[in-house]
């Protein structure tokens, strides 16, 4: 079997196995509530139907977004900062530290106090849970730079902001390529949790609603596998993303097929 037909044939047999698994354990045990794979699937029918899956799906997409967007912009200059002045550091890094164990959810009634029930609370939480680990990202980067590089950008005169732009920034950028990819994944869980508490939209709003009005779990488990899906799609995104020509210096190159040689190979033993 080939490589590439490998990449897909396997992870399909664990999913067909694990929907059979499923599928009698409901049909064994004693949880009437628990829906079929099939059963699941109807729900999506339904909900493709009436538009809520794209609706829903749509809505927690904004949110995450503008959520992770506004933690780009602030949590890794942030971090480049603290991590290029040590007495910046020595200064907020306590604080930093302080805030940072706090849970997003946590943040929850102060944002439904402050910004009302709406899209301004889920996407405040959202941005809670990002601007953590970015910031620490950006910071920790900048802290395992060689001090060669700078000392070379500074002996042929660059600036501060020179250095910052053309050496520090470039050499950072794939250990944030990672921290986002990592960081997108907080998110995706945070607005789940978000929407069951401070919007009435969204798939964590869907899951709850389904609860709530008369024990839909197949709509239930229905939206956690659209959860599921988008998440791996936007990991997906992530990675191609990272493979970039300008981007994927600061990854392992992946190991040489094997194929040629296992060719060449044939061809010498057939001869």
């Amino acid at each position: 079997m080939s490589p590439r037909v490998s990449r897909w044939v396997l992870p399909g047999a664990v999913v067909a196995v694990l929907l059979g698994l499923w599928s009698l354990a409901v049909h064994l045990g004693r949880a009437p509530l628990m829906p079929t794979p099939w059963q699941v699937v109807v729900a999506l029918g339904e909900l493709c139907a009436d538009g809520r899956l794209v609706r829903f799906t749509v809505a927690s997409l904004f949110r995450v977004s503008w959520g992770l967007l506004t933690a780009v912009v602030i949590a890794i200059p942030f971090g480049l900062w603290l991590g290029w002045s040590p007495r910046a550091e020595r200064a907020l890094g306590p604080a930093l530290q302080l805030l940072r164990p706090i849970s997003s959810l946590a943040w929850t009634p102060l944002a439904i106090l402050w910004c009302g029930v709406g899209d301004v609370s889920a996407v405040f939480i959202i941005f809670m849970a990002c601007f953590g680990p970015l910031t620490v990202t950006a910071l920790n980067g900048v802290r395992k730079l060689p001090a060669v590089h700078l000392q070379a950008g500074r002996n042929f005169g660059l600036s501060s902001l020179e250095l910052l732009r053309r050496i520090v920034v470039p050499a950072v950028l794939p250990q944030l390529l990672t921290g986002l990819r990592q960081t997108l994944g907080v998110a995706w869980m945070v607005v789940v949790m978000a929407e069951m508490m401070a919007v009435n939209s969204g798939l964590g709003f869907l899951i709850l609603d389904a609860r709530n009005a008369g024990n839909r779990y197949d709509l239930v488990v229905a939206g956690m596998v659209v959860i599921g899906l988008v998440g791996l799609g936007l990991d997906r995104l992530l990675r191609q993303v990272e493979r970039l020509p300008g981007l994927s210096w600061g990854f392992p190159a992946p190991p040489p097929s094997t194929a040629p040689a296992v060719a060449r190979l044939r061809v010498v033993r057939s001869a």
